[in-house]
């Protein structure tokens, strides 16, 4: 799965997997099974009983479909915080940013955390870079994330395919290890049913 084992008290963090990706203004995304994914992540996680922390992304922006109290900042269907679990909120890309998540994973005692969500180029990405930045060891769940298509600023728009793996390209040399939801449940299966 990866280059080391996956630590015990790894924290699984899902960034701003909220429904306004799911309508105007946002553009078309491209990866469909991304909630399948990622709510396979948290069932798994769940299971082994290690820990999460949701990241959401409160815009600050007037008329945002982000806002804290519109309808699309509410979670996608299965990625609502469960029980005690916790929720930091956002209100710029960068998941650390302006938030006490850092703080948290240290009281933890956390060096691992495993991240996804929506979207890659963007809050998922800064997040990667400055958690890397900041010591972690940090791991990308490539399959569970998303993005959009974006103009390339000469007319023509550059697929969020594309945009995915370049980033996820880019964040593997430097600052992640990358793996799939396949590698990451099957980690985390105990041995006897492995």
């Amino acid at each position: 799965m990866t280059k080391q084992r996956l630590p015990d008290n790894a924290v699984l963090i899902p960034i701003d997997m909220q429904q306004a990706f799911d309508a105007a203004p946002w553009p078309p995304r491209w990866n469909d099974a991304v909630d399948e994914n990622g709510r396979a992540l948290l069932a798994s996680w769940r299971a082994a009983g290690r820990p999460i922390i949701h990241v959401r992304h409160d815009s600050v922006a007037p008329g945002s479909t982000l806002t804290r109290g519109a309808a699309g900042n509410a979670p996608r269907p299965g990625f609502a915080p469960d029980g005690d679990e916790p929720l930091v909120s956002k209100s710029v890309n960068a998941a650390f940013i302006g938030t006490d998540l850092d703080l948290r994973l240290r009281r933890l005692g956390v060096d691992t955390i495993v991240l996804f969500g929506i979207s890659t180029d963007m809050c998922v990405s800064t997040s990667v870079r400055v958690g890397a930045n900041l010591g972690y060891r940090v791991i990308l769940v490539e399959d569970a994330c998303d993005c959009f298509d974006q103009p390339d600023g000469a007319g023509g728009t550059i697929p969020a395919r594309d945009i995915h793996r370049a980033h996820v390209a880019t964040l593997r040399a430097e600052f992640a290890e990358v793996t799939t939801t396949a590698q990451i449940v099957s980690a985390l299966r105990p041995a006897s049913a492995a």
